[in-house]
């Protein structure tokens, strides 16, 4: 296979990189340097349908292979991805990102497992044999594949992210196209390597903006989506995938609340505190971005916040330090936006809320800290994506669960307490799809990940995650035949007698 190279202008196609037949380009930039660590090409609709129609022709195949052997193709990857020492991609991911070293090859370990997860469960769940309706009849259903899954990864984990769907949808027996991030291609692209242990067009990987995607959707030969990014964008996508009636997994990111209670335990809710707010400097789409902290722990918790907050180490991620940059120059002035916003309505500035000193170069912002923070502010309405803390004092456990709630915004909340009765009605209560209590931001592959409300449609990872790329065919078949009595023509005493009147 030839090698990957990040100034190429590379697609993965026909399992092999190779250069794009579109003129137009796009520079992938360092956002901790401002210099450019790749260039990948704009695909044009030719080619773009050129690779459908290969994927089309292969997912037939592909899809009528028993569940045992494509458990064992995906089994496959996980091998190769083991295999990998993940340095090379791991470097890549960090320069066009900017998020901490350690943090991309925590990404990476995370993938394997993944496939082997969906390459077991395709093999577990294939149908479903109720209760017949009628004595001698087999009634049942089976699971089939769409045929060609679109996959629009975000910025964040452009790795990880592409594993939860793609696994989930070749182990449904789709193909799939990849649309990688216009910030993070490379990471994504260098990963495609691990599928060529496949057949060839099964998996693709075409580089692009948003009309590169919305070409994809639009195409005759495309039949479900599966995306990750902003709402507005969100919209657009759905908006696309309903004109084509097509089956659509969204997840629009969130503004996650965090609740510390009275009863928390404060030296766990302070350091969980401060990885759910600054985690990938913010840039995750469960970061905790809405504190809520009871009066009685309020001046405690704040205390330790800005303690831990003031030791994090802003810098490259090749350097020792736990924040780096924003993605992009437009995120950080979002960010200062925010800030800003809640200054001049009355926020307190506890710590950060500048661009370093020393970070004249990228698009660095310190890790924030915001007390009398108040619900109209911009900072509690929007989704943040940057590393800020606003914090909101409450008087009592009901206030919090109230003020969680005053969001249009449901992906994941929080929950730092030691009282059963309170974790457990935070549960029941908080209005998303997701609640930690005492350990923000984990998932699991078997469990469901999604968001309410205007966090998103649909479900990743567990068994929702593997039924959203795969639709189900009813069968009836009436082992020993005969003619039933409610078939046609009816008998006359079934008819109504004309002759009576009566009403």
């Amino acid at each position: 296979m030839t090698a990957f190279d990040p100034f190429g202008r590379h697609i993965f196609a026909d399992g092999t990189f190779r250069e794009s037949e579109s003129l137009e380009s796009m520079n992938v930039i360092d956002p901790a340097t401002e210099e450019s660590v790749g260039t990948v090409a704009v695909c044009n609709s030719d080619e773009i349908e050129a690779i459908i129609e290969k994927a089309v022709e292969v997912q037939s195949a592909w899809g009528r292979e028993p569940a045992g052997t494509r458990s064992a193709h995906l089994h496959d990857v996980a091998d190769s991805i083991e295999a990998d020492d993940f340095e090379r991609i791991a470097k890549l991911m960090t320069s066009e990102h900017g998020k901490p070293y350690p943090e991309s090859e925590g990404e990476l370990a995370n993938v394997a497992g993944i496939f082997r997860y969906y390459a077991e469960m395709a093999r577990d769940e294939q149908g479903n044999v109720p209760g017949s309706t009628q004595a001698e009849s087999f009634q049942f259903d089976r699971a089939f594949p769409y045929g060609v899954t679109v996959h629009i990864v975000p910025s964040n984990f452009p790795v990880l992210l592409t594993a939860w769907t793609v696994a989930a949808s070749l182990a449904a027996g789709n193909a799939v196209i990849v649309k990688p991030s216009e910030q993070t291609p490379l990471s994504t692209l260098q990963f495609m390597k691990h599928f060529r242990e496949l057949p060839d067009g099964l998996v693709s990987c075409l580089t692009g903006r948003g009309e590169t995607a919305q070409a994809m959707i639009q195409s005759d030969g495309t039949d479900a989506v599966a995306f990750t990014g902003g709402v507005e964008t969100g919209r657009k996508v759905s908006t696309s995938c309903a004109d084509q009636l097509m089956p659509a997994v969204i997840e629009a990111g969130g503004n996650d609340p965090l609740l510390v209670t009275e009863n928390a335990p404060m030296d766990v809710a302070v350091a969980g505190s401060t990885t759910a707010a600054f985690h990938l400097s913010g840039q995750v789409c469960t970061s905790a971005e809405r504190f809520y902290v009871h009066d009685a722990v309020h001046d405690e918790f704040v205390d330790g916040l800005i303690e831990m907050t003031q030791e994090l180490r802003v810098g490259n991620g090749f350097d020792s330090s736990e924040i780096g940059p924003l993605v992009s120059e437009a995120a950080r002035d979002n960010v200062q936006r925010l800030v800003d916003d809640a200054l001049e309505k009355g926020a307190t500035l506890e710590c950060g809320g500048r661009v370093p000193p020393d970070q004249e170069t990228g698009w660095f912002y310190e890790p924030t800290v915001l007390t009398d923070v108040t619900p109209e502010m911009e900072i509690i309405r929007e989704e943040v994506f940057g590393p800020i803390a606003p914090i909101c004092r409450v008087e009592s456990f009901e206030e919090a669960i109230a003020e969680a709630n005053r969001s249009e915004f449901g992906l994941g909340a929080s929950v730092f307490t030691t009282d059963l009765e309170e974790a457990m009605q935070a549960y029941e209560s908080l209005e998303a799809g997701m609640v930690w209590i005492n350990n923000p931001m984990i998932d699991n592959d078997a469990i469901p990940f999604g968001g309410w409300k205007h966090s998103g449609i649909g479900r990743e990872l567990g068994r929702q995650g593997l039924d959203a790329f795969r639709q189900t065919k009813m069968g009836v078949i009436d082992w020993n035949p005969k003619v039933h009595d409610w078939w046609y023509p009816y008998p006359e005493e079934w008819f109504y007698d004309t002759d009576d009147q009566r009403f």
